[in-house]
């Protein structure tokens, strides 16, 4: 493979918990994360910043005050900046998000479900 080439579905593999960001690569000031999720996270919102959500696998609902945003593989969504929301999956699920480098993924809500964005092996 050519240096700086990286694989979704093998770095996908590596995530053995929910909820765990990690970096798959850097654009300018962003960064392209994969992560899985399952179960239901914490209701936040990121005041500076849209952030892209792309299913791989699996379905996900991302609730917001106004109504659910369903997604299946493929499907791509744009949370707008200080939209208030919650990501839930019933099952497990891939995804791809992409958001300015920094980026915490419980935004201003914070507590425990806060992860490090983590670096794959």
């Amino acid at each position: 493979m050519s240096e700086g080439v990286r694989n979704l579905q093998a770095a996908l593999a590596t995530i053995t918990h929910p909820w765990q960001p990690h970096r798959l690569v850097s654009i300018n000031d962003y960064d392209v994360k994969v992560v899985k999720l399952q179960g239901e996270f914490v209701w936040h919102t990121h005041p500076d910043t849209d952030e892209l959500f792309l299913v791989i696998s699996g379905d996900l609902t991302i609730q917001l005050r106004d109504g659910d945003v369903t997604l299946g593989p493929g499907d791509v969504y744009v949370v707008p900046k200080g939209v208030e929301h919650c990501p839930v999956a019933a099952a497990e699920v891939e995804a791809v998000l992409i958001e300015p480098t920094g980026t915490v993924n419980t935004g201003d809500a914070g507590g425990e479900m806060t992860s490090e964005l983590r670096e794959l092996e």
